[in-house]
């Protein structure tokens, strides 16, 4: 059973006011909140907001997102510390520093706050119409909330991926993701389940590729290339509810609801299959939010879990598909001992390894704290086996 909304709570005009708090973030309702308007400037704003005061906007939607950018200047101009004191940190450092800034900086530019009536409308001037965008989010709302204006413009850029998809050259198609469902932006993972070899077990079949699993769906995107390239059926599992629907939704967009079985599950569901794929997070660190879980695995619980009970799941001479990155390795958060040691305690062997590099903007970015690590990053597809 859930427990009680936050509440927020605030003095406006002589009055103590309060609304239900949403946050994705898990951030707990701010308690100094002050009412702000255009006459607030943004130096004022960063100040207050930096000192853990919330600021409540009744003004012009529009003057707030300019305000919002604004702060932002100022956190991004800030000399950084690491930088101060060495040029150089060690990558796991570097990595540390890095997030402790963006959870800092995330922090304070939460603290602008939105109003929402119980319809998803805003009633500032010059606000937007967002009820669509926060009815896919939230659901729907039946008492006024309050939110950050951070928070808000992250629904609405989820809400026109949702509404464009992203092109996937590999499947022919475009991927809608959901918010709070990884996008499949990163296409190098994509494109190794697209050219992997299939397993040996699937030569030797008469009714050639029959079954699969995809662990943790997310959009479905692998689910789809697996049966664009010939699986007859795939079993896909993801444990939260946000991706279930997105996967789902994007089957029927593509035609391929009676090839999919999707399941609401951890890891496995029951059952053995010749071919098991998983693309879990690839950084064993926390993650701030749920919205950082698709990249933060702590301690690399989901990756563990999916090598321990993989050989009990496949087939005989079946192949589980493991892609992950080895930022992990360039950061100094998790050694190519130490996977290599993971798989071989769960009982399974490497029988190969197709590599890509990333393409992403960052990176060649050279100006990222984690530069030197992202340019050598590499995502592999780990095919392995059951030892016997």
């Amino acid at each position: 059973m859930r427990g009680a909304q936050p509440i927020i709570r605030w003095m406006e005009g002589g009055e103590s006011c309060s609304a239900l708090w949403r946050s994705e973030a898990g951030v707990a309702p701010p308690e100094r909140v002050q009412v702000s308007d255009d006459t607030l400037t943004a130096d004022a704003a960063f100040r207050l907001a930096s000192g853990g005061t919330a600021l409540l906007w009744r003004s012009d939607f529009q003057n707030a997102r300019q305000l919002l950018q604004a702060m932002a200047r100022r956190i991004d101009r800030r000399p950084r510390k690491s930088l101060q004191r060495r040029m150089t940190p060690p990558p796991s450092e570097a990595f540390h520093l890095q997030r402790m800034a963006q959870a800092q900086r995330a922090r304070t530019l939460g603290m602008l706050l939105i109003p929402f009536e119980a319809d998803h409308q805003i009633r500032l001037r010059r606000a937007p119409d967002v009820r669509q965008a926060c009815e896919e989010a939230y659901g729907a709302a039946e008492t006024p909330y309050v939110i950050s204006l951070r928070e808000l413009l992250g629904l609405i850029g989820a809400h026109e991926w949702r509404k464009k998809g992203i092109a996937i050259p590999a499947l022919g198609a475009r991927i809608h993701p959901h918010y709070g469902v990884f996008s499949p932006v990163r296409g190098e993972y994509v494109s190794l389940v697209a050219d992997a070899p299939w397993p040996e077990v699937f030569h030797s079949s008469l009714s050639g590729p029959s079954l699969a699993f995809d662990i943790g769906t997310g959009t479905g995107v692998l689910a789809a290339i697996l049966i664009k390239r010939g699986v007859a059926r795939v079993i896909a599992t993801d444990r939260e509810q946000r991706a279930l629907v997105c996967a789902r939704e994007n089957f029927a967009r593509l035609g391929l609801g009676r090839q999919v079985d999707v399941l609401q599950a951890d890891l496995f569901p029951p059952g053995r299959a010749p071919l098991i794929v998983c693309n879990p997070p690839w950084v064993p660190a926390r993650a701030n939010s749920p919205l950082d879980q698709a990249v933060y695995d702590p301690d690399s619980r989901m990756l563990r879990a999916f090598l321990d009970g993989l050989a009990e799941h496949l087939d005989p001479g079946g192949e589980g598909w493991l892609i992950l990155s080895d930022l992990a390795e360039h950061l100094g958060l998790r050694s190519r001992s130490d996977l290599l040691a993971l798989i071989d305690k769960a009982g399974l062997k490497v029988l190969g390894r197709l590599d890509v590099r990333p393409t992403h903007p960052r990176a060649k970015d050279s100006n990222d704290p984690l530069y030197l690590a992202r340019a050598a990053e590499v995502t592999s597809l780990w095919r392995l086996g059951a030892t016997p």
